[in-house]
């Protein structure tokens, strides 16, 4: 009678889709968070009653490294020791996840960092683009957000 075999690999890529989610989507955010800041400090100087008006893409941005916790935080939870069967699809179900999240966090933040930066300064020149932006900026956020529905939807999905 043979003895089944416990595969110790699948928990690898398991916790490496945590830290995809979190390395990616914080990476994301940070770049969003930069670069529209640096749009915000520069409009500032030439109209600095619309400053506060125009932190949104910074919030925006933040929002980011969030989804990329969410999904850490599900993974870690989902996430056992080999002898609790934790399988190799499940290992890989979790990398997809977490990239998925993390991937299109990383190119939300690079949409709203260069949206931000452009359309703050725009807004400091003309106020009428503000709506203009807060639209592009919500599409930019949108990416990221669909990045967490499909991770939340690989992770709940998958059985042994």
């Amino acid at each position: 009678m043979a003895t089944e075999e416990v595969l110790y690999w699948p928990g690898f890529f398991g916790y490496m889709g945590v830290a995809s989610a979190l390395i990616f989507a914080n990476a994301g955010a940070a770049y969003g968070t930069a670069r529209s800041g640096n749009g915000l400090a520069g409009m500032a100087i030439t109209n600095p009653s619309a400053a506060i008006k125009n932190i949104i893409p910074i919030i925006m941005a933040g929002i980011l490294g969030i989804y990329g916790l969410i999904v850490a935080v599900i993974l870690l939870g989902q996430i056992k020791s080999p002898s609790e069967g934790y399988s190799a699809n499940m290992g890989f179900a979790h990398l997809a996840a977490g990239l998925s999240c993390g991937l299109s966090s990383l190119g939300a933040g690079f949409a709203i960092g260069i949206a931000g930066d452009y359309g703050v300064r725009a807004v400091g020149r003309q106020p009428k683009v503000y709506v203009g932006l807060i639209l592009i900026l919500i599409f930019a956020e949108a990416i990221g957000l669909f990045g967490l529905i499909v991770a939340l939807v690989i992770s709940t999905s998958v059985t042994k």
